[in-house]
C-alpha cells in the first residue's frame, strides 16, 4: 500500500521501524543525513538503502560540512558518490545544511549543488565546527550543575556504537543531538525530541552558538553556483526577534529570505515526528506554504530529514522517502 500525504497521520500510528513492511510515499527525498552529522547511516549504507527502497533521487545534506564527494564502497575502495549512486539507480544530490540565525530557532538553509571547493563554504564550515564545540561543551556543564549530569569528554566525545565497541570523536565533530540522545538514554527525558525541547525552552540552558546570518548563506550559496532552499518553515517560531531582521512573523520572516535570492522551500516535511510547536498536520502545512509562497519563488522541495534513528532505539523514526517529492518535480528542478 502508497499512503498519500493526506492519509499520513494515520499512517505513521503504525510501527514503520519494520522497513520490510515500510514503503516509501515518495519517489525524491531532499533532505537525509548520514553519520557525517547527526545522522547513523555511512553514505555507502545510506545510499544502499535508497536502493533497497527504490527510491530515484536522494540528497545528503549533512549539517555545517561539505558532503562527500567520495565514499569507501563495498570493496572498500573509494569512488565518486554521485557516480556509485547512478550505478545502483540513484540520482544522488550532494547539499549542505546551513545552521542560520543565532536568535532564532531551527533557521535551518540547505545549499545544494555547490562547488564544495568553494572557499567561503569551507571558511564557514570551520567556523561552525568551532562555535558548535564551544557552545556544546558549556551545554554540557550547565546541564550538570543543573541535576542533569552529562560529561562532554566520557559521553559525548567518547561512545558506543551500535555493535558496544567504544569509539571517539574530535570536538568539532559535536552535533547537539547527540547530547539531546544521550539525555533520553540517561532518563532524563523519554526521548531526544522532549530533551530538545527542554533545553530549548528553558532559559537557564539556552547557550547560543554563533550561527551565520541567513542571508550571508544565501549568498553564499548562490556564489558557489548553487540553490538555496529553506527546510522545515514551520520549525520556526510564529513569531522571532531576529538580529538581522528585528523582530517579525514567521511569514515575514521567510519573506526577507526570499528577498535575499531563496530559489526554495521545503514544504513537505515531517513535522509530526519533530519539535513542531504548532496543531497543523504535515498535509495542512504543505497546503498553505505553497499557497502563501508560490509564485515568490521557484520550487517547492520535500524531505524527511531521515537520521536513520531508528539503529538508536527511537520508535517510529523518520524513514527515507516519507516525506519528498516526485521524480517528475524533481528533474524539473535539477536537470
Amino acid at each position: 500500500m502508497v499512503t498519500t500525504l493526506e492519509n499520513k497521520e494515520s499512517f505513521i500510528m503504525q510501527d514503520s521501524s519494520k522497513e520490510d513492511t515500510y514503503i516509501p510515499d515518495y519517489e525524491c527525498d531532499l533532505h537525509c543525513h548520514t553519520n557525517r552529522s547527526d545522522g547513523n547511516d555511512s553514505p555507502l549504507e545510506f545510499i544502499l538503502k535508497a536502493k533497497e527502497l527504490k527510491m530515484k533521487a536522494v540528497a545528503i545534506t549533512d549539517h555545517d560540512i561539505t558532503p562527500p564527494l567520495l565514499i569507501e564502497n563495498e570493496n572498500g575502495k573509494q569512488v565518486p558518490s554521485l557516480i556509485f549512486a547512478k550505478q545502483n539507480n540513484i540520482d544522488l544530490v550532494l547539499g549542505y545544511e546551513f545552521s542560520c540565525d543565532t536568535n532564532v530557532d531551527d533557521v535551518h538553509i540547505i545549499g545544494y549543488e555547490c562547488d564544495w571547493e568553494n572557499r567561503d563554504i569551507i571558511n564557514e564550515s570551520s567556523r561552525a565546527k568551532k562555535s558548535k564545540s564551544d557552545a556544546y561543551g558549556k551545554l554540557c556543564k550547565i546541564l550538570s550543575d543543573n541535576g542533569y549530569e552529562i560529561d562532554f569528554d566520557l559521553e559525548i566525545l567518547h561512545y558506543r556504537d551500535e555493535n558496544n565497541q567504544i569509539c571517539t570523536r574530535k570536538p568539532e565533530e559535536v552535533e547537539k543531538k547527540l547530547i539531546f540522545e544521550t539525555m533520553a538514554k540517561k532518563g532524563f527525558a523519554p526521548t531526544w525530541q522532549d530533551a530538545k525541547i527542554m533545553v530549548r525552552d528553558n532559559p537557564v540552558f539556552n547557550i547560543k552558538r554563533q550561527k551565520i546570518n541567513p542571508v550571508d548563506a544565501i549568498r553564499i550559496i548562490k556564489e558557489a553556483g548553487g540553490i538555496a532552499v529553506l527546510a522545515h518553515p514551520y520549525l520556526i517560531d510564529e513569531y522571532v526577534v531576529s538580529e538581522e531582521f528585528g523582530k517579525l512573523s514567521r511569514y515575514g520572516y521567510i519573506s526577507k529570505l526570499i528577498d535575499a535570492g531563496l530559489d526554495g522551500i521545503e514544504s513537505t516535511y515531517t513535522y509530526n515526528k519533530t519539535s513542531y510547536k504548532g496543531s497543523m498536520s504535515p498535509s495542512e502545512i504543505k497546503k498553505e506554504v505553497e499557497s502563501r509562497f508560490g509564485g515568490r519563488i521557484s520550487f517547492f522541495t520535500g524531505g524527511s530529514d531521515y537520521h536513520n534513528d531508528g539503529k538508536k532505539g527511537v520508535k517510529n523514526p523518520r524513514m527515507i522517502g516519507e516525506a519528498g517529492i516526485s521524480y517528475k518535480d524533481f528533474i524539473k528542478i535539477f536537470y
